[in-house]
């Protein structure tokens, strides 16, 4: 295999476990196989790739729901694959961590852009380069969200490669000083990497914690009751926003440089 379409073509359904040829035009993006397990359910469909490094499920209307797993490299490797199948859009349904008092747990977050602390970004792009959504997709998951009378909240998420940070003070700091609206491990690189690879993408991120204060990491306890409360509800904006953006025909083409 020497091009990269040929080896994306015999790699989306090895890391997945699905044929190319059940891939929807439509991508969901989580990192929680709990998601996909939601999402089969909901509309009986069968679950491929268990005890692969990705599940993936796609149900009768065409939509396709991968996880991808957790981190950076994970999503540069998801959005590298996608170019085997040059989905029409794809969403990242995420969590993150607020840092703002005024992103409470279970608020909704549609980025404007990302920054790229996670490095993996780099190998696509010279630093200048800034990680941002594709707007008409965004536009459209904000009207479902309006539509359902909800609010949510805008602004910069930094995305980190380093899991364990909540302790130490210093980066505390320069986070505050960016002034981020969330942190997470994947945005700045699903818009990147989807920016390289000419698809459209975008983030719609549950807060699941307040990392700020040392009440508000994230426990085992703290992340099961988010999910609870608001993990369906996320799920449903994802599945009607790209559900309805393909029956409607909106374009949302990612122009060439």
């Amino acid at each position: 295999m020497k091009s990269k379409l040929e080896i994306t073509r015999n790699w989306l359904p090895r890391y997945t476990g699905m044929p190319l040829e059940m891939f929807g035009d439509y991508i969901l993006l989580t990192n929680f196989d709990d998601y996909v397990t939601r999402f089969a359910n909901r509309f009986g469909a069968d679950v491929y790739g268990e005890g692969k490094a990705m599940q993936a499920c796609t149900n009768s209307a065409g939509l396709t729901m991968i996880n991808f797993g957790i981190g950076s490299a994970n999503a540069a490797t998801i959005m590298d694959l996608l170019s085997a199948r040059m989905p029409k859009g794809v969403l990242f349904l995420g969590k993150c961590g607020g840092l703002k008092h005024s992103t409470e747990l279970g608020n909704f977050i549609l980025p404007i852009a990302a920054i790229r602390g996670e490095g993996t970004s780099n190998d696509y792009f010279p630093p200048e380069v800034p990680a941002l959504p594709s707007f008409k997709l965004h536009k459209f998951v904000s009207d479902k969200i309006v539509a359902r009378e909800l609010e949510y909240r805008t602004g910069v998420i930094y995305t980190t490669n380093r899991r364990v940070w909540e302790h130490d003070t210093e980066f505390l700091e320069r986070l505050k000083r960016l002034t981020c609206i969330g942190i997470d491990m994947e945005t700045a690189t699903v818009f990147i990497v989807g920016h390289h690879n000419e698809i459209a993408r975008g983030a719609l991120l549950l807060v699941s914690d307040v990392p700020i204060t040392p009440d508000g990491v994230k426990t085992d306890a703290s992340d099961k009751e988010v999910t609870r409360k608001w993990v369906d509800l996320h799920l449903d904006i994802g599945i009607e926003a790209m559900t309805d953006i393909g029956a409607s025909g909106e374009q949302i083409k990612h122009f060439t440089y």
